[in-house]
């Protein structure tokens, strides 16, 4: 498992840290703009090409029946469900989103890590693997983000990071790594 001393001197260091702040960014100001908070259809765009990047695409037909009304009536009940109860509020808000056509857990992740980057880490197989030294084999289920997000705040709290930025530095350490033993 990974330890925090591996990852604190890649905070920040992300390849795509640039795009990732201006997210976080654009979506904290529309937090504090729009009561209560929801996505609009460009956001949600925006995420999963953030998120999915080259296989963007591959969903692209399953995800059309989303309109704008839809995007902002489902991420409005998501972000809208909200207690003191981590757990409760997790699989509450992730029940909500992965019911939008196309967006399975690592969609979803990415949603709620962007918008409440505090709370909240984005699931990915290359974190997994750090998390966990092992594979994943198949798709990521809630008890997987559940496991996972554990892991994610047990860094957070030792290294005073947000969720989001612990998840991203390892995902930073994994491509690495990877790429050191190639």
């Amino acid at each position: 498992m990974i330890t925090p001393s591996q990852i604190r001197p890649l905070r920040g260091a992300a390849e795509d840290e640039a795009e990732t702040k201006a997210l976080k960014s654009q979506f904290r100001q529309a937090v504090e703009e729009r009561k209560p908070f929801y996505l609009t259809g460009a956001e949600f765009e925006r995420i999963l090409r953030w998120k999915l990047r080259g296989q963007y695409g591959r969903g692209a037909a399953r995800r059309a029946v989303h309109t704008d009304k839809v995007v902002r009536e489902g991420t409005r009940a998501t972000f809208a469900i909200s207690s003191d109860d981590f757990e409760y509020e997790l699989e509450t808000r992730m029940g909500i989103l992965t019911a939008l056509r196309g967006v399975a857990v690592p969609v979803a992740s990415a949603i709620l890590a962007l918008a409440c980057p505090e709370r909240y880490g984005v699931i990915d197989f290359r974190v997994w693997r750090q998390l966990f030294d092992k594979e994943k084999a198949g798709g990521f289920t809630l008890g997987d983000y559940k496991r996972y997000m554990a892991a994610i705040r047990r860094l957070a709290g030792e290294l005073g990071w947000l969720p989001q930025e612990v998840d991203a530095a390892i995902w930073e350490y994994d491509l690495r790594e990877v790429s050191r033993l190639r």
